[in-house]
């Protein structure tokens, strides 16, 4: 399995943008989350989407402005994210999974390199 991410930057408070992540190696069976990280605190927990039914999750933090989404044909995940604020700042990375949903990183084994999005 390999996780690459993409489409992060800086941008001001109010902004969006959409992060990208291609995957190789993985069916439609999957669990793919989004996390971030700060350095110095722990992996969050971002948002989630179990593959066969499409259901998606997301931490209270995020929920109204990010949406998760999967792209079968492409084997992609995308996280677009809007109405960033300074605290969004941070790497985001995807993560994938079998076997079930979990919102907790030590639960994922694959990861991608992440993304740094930086809002001022």
């Amino acid at each position: 399995v390999q996780l690459v991410e993409s489409g992060g930057g800086s941008v001001q408070a109010g902004g969006s943008l959409r992060l990208s992540c291609a995957a190789s190696g993985i069916t439609y069976k999957y669990c793919m989350a989004w996390f971030r990280q700060v350095p110095g605190l722990e992996r969050e927990w971002v948002a989630r989407i179990n593959m066969p039914s499409k259901i998606s999750y997301y931490a209270d933090s995020t929920k109204g402005r990010f949406t998760i989404s999967q792209d079968n044909a492409n084997n992609a995940l995308y996280l677009q994210v809007n109405n960033l604020k300074p605290e969004d700042t941070g790497m985001y990375y995807c993560a994938a999974k079998t076997n079930g949903c979990t919102t907790a990183a030590n639960g994922f084994p694959y990861w991608g390199q992440g993304t740094q999005v930086t809002v001022s």
